[in-house]
């Protein structure tokens, strides 16, 4: 195979049934990208990248992760080699990546960010470094540059509820830019009461809302000026993470008990965190459906388990892995509690685990509401799963137990802005699957009808449901 042929039209649509439902209907979708990690200073800035290694490797955990795998020395990862020479090093580093998502993502961004249709590898790592970078020069690389290219209507940020939201304020002031950018509002250093840093941390959240929190009601009046500051600045959606979602029953008494222990610097339990979580993220919950905010959980992420790495480069650094653990009753009790007294919100349910896939789907099964087509949503295959089997396989489950037309299809979850290629890589899926359907009769090849429902869940899904404008 040359490699100019690599990234062709019909890459990944193995029928013209799959053919047929990209060209004529997925590939012209805008993105709707409702959970990012984008740095908003960069969007209002409307940043220029040095270079592809700026643009590419910093930040990037995944890509890290895979350069370690391959024995790469740290110095060429995230220590103080050059730019050049970290991406000399991954474009070495590449061809023996063959089956990883990385293999495809990275020749992907090439051919759709510039142009470039060679295989990335030690022969072509000079000529693709130049032409990059004489790119990058250019307005069309900026950050404003590559959400106009890549037609993103929509990108959602992740934000901590102490967060002035003043790079928002200047994009929503930026008339030159047409991509909405919304805040999402994360309170995870608000729930994690065992963290060392939790006392500072309610102080700066005090200071942010205006309120001198001494106990847990104060807390949640300072929590809710946020979100309502939040709210409006064009907020619409929250974000929470758990390792295991946490299933202890508590009361208003226990939880306010606990946090005046904690403030204190007293040791505070595991089986006390879990009771103050939950008691709190159902007051969150309560919060987020009176608003019309969608809520999302993202579960199962063992974080941070190499503490020699750890202490010398800190957090999101590659180091995470999937947790095995169970979670049906926490999950239905969660769901039940606000159900039970009509105020659930829009939920989203992300797992890292996907042996949970079924269990999800057959939860959320019970929780959907009138008026709201796939109230409760089963997330797209994340972090280790946004890959093609990974992808296939979440889809599969939300189809086969539960329904697949309400979904609200893919994201980036991404800090890198070379990331947008991955909602190319998910529609592909996402009509291989639908075609294969087709042509083993699973389907009816009725293409205008699938064409709808494919369309849907690249874009107006996510439209509909999340109410960003």
């Amino acid at each position: 195979m040359s490699s100019s042929s690599f990234i062709h039209d019909n890459w990944l649509l193995l029928s013209p049934s799959a053919q047929t439902l990209y060209h004529d209907y997925a590939s012209t979708m805008p993105i709707y990208d409702f959970h990012s990690h984008l740095n908003p200073q960069e969007i209002s800035s409307n940043r220029r990248f040095r270079n592809i290694a700026d643009l590419a490797l910093s930040g990037d955990h995944y890509k890290w992760r895979a350069l370690r795998w391959l024995g790469i020395d740290e110095q060429l990862i995230t220590g103080d080699a050059s730019d050049k020479d970290k991406f000399m090093a991954w474009a070495r580093s590449l061809p023996e990546m063959a089956g990883n998502p990385l293999y495809h993502w990275t020749h992907l961004e090439l051919k759709r960010y510039f142009g470039i249709d060679e295989l990335l590898s030690a022969d072509t790592a000079e000529s693709v470094w130049e032409r990059c970078n004489e790119q990058l020069q250019g307005d069309e690389l900026t950050t404003h540059g590559i959400l106009k290219k890549f037609k993103v209507n929509v990108v959602c940020t992740t934000d901590d509820p102490i967060d002035s939201l003043e790079d928002h304020m200047k994009i929503r002031d930026d008339r030159s830019l047409e991509t909405v950018v919304a805040p999402t509002f994360r309170p995870d250093r608000a729930l994690n009461i065992r963290d060392a840093g939790f006392t500072g941390y309610v102080a700066q959240l005090g200071q942010a809302a205006g309120v001198e929190i001494g106990c847990y009601s104060e807390f949640i009046r300072a929590v809710t000026a946020r979100v309502d500051y939040f709210h409006q600045h064009g907020c619409r959606l929250s974000d929470q993470a758990f390792g295991e979602l946490p299933h202890a029953p508590s009361t208003e008494h226990e939880a306010a008990y606990i946090f005046a222990r904690a403030i204190k610097g007293e040791e505070i339990s595991a089986l006390e965190e879990q009771k103050f979580q939950c008691y709190t993220l159902l007051q969150l919950g309560r919060m987020y459906h009176e608003r019309g905010w969608s809520m999302q959980l993202h579960i199962g992420a063992l974080r941070n388990n190499n503490s020699r790495m750890f202490s010398r480069l800190g957090r999101d650094s590659g180091f995470d892995s999937i947790l095995d653990f169970n979670m049906a009753r926490s999950l239905n009790a969660l769901l039940n509690e606000l159900d039970a007294s009509g105020q659930l919100p829009k939920t989203v349910v992300y797992t890292l685990n996907p042996s949970q896939y079924e269990m999800i789907a057959s939860a959320i099964g019970n929780f959907q509401g009138s008026g709201i087509k796939g109230k409760v949503q089963m997330g797209s295959g994340w972090w280790f799963h946004d890959q093609k089997e990974g992808m296939l396989q979440q889809l599969k489950a939300l189809a086969s137990i539960g329904l697949i037309s309400p979904f609200v299809g893919m994201l980036t979850d991404s800090r890198s802005f070379l990331s947008f290629t991955r909602h190319e890589y998910f529609r592909r899926i996402l009509c291989n699957l639908f075609g294969t359907w087709i042509e083993e009769g699973d389907l009816p090849r009725d293409y205008a009808w699938v064409g709808q429902m494919v369309e849907n869940i690249c874009y107006n899904n996510a439209d509909a449901y999340f109410g960003i404008k």
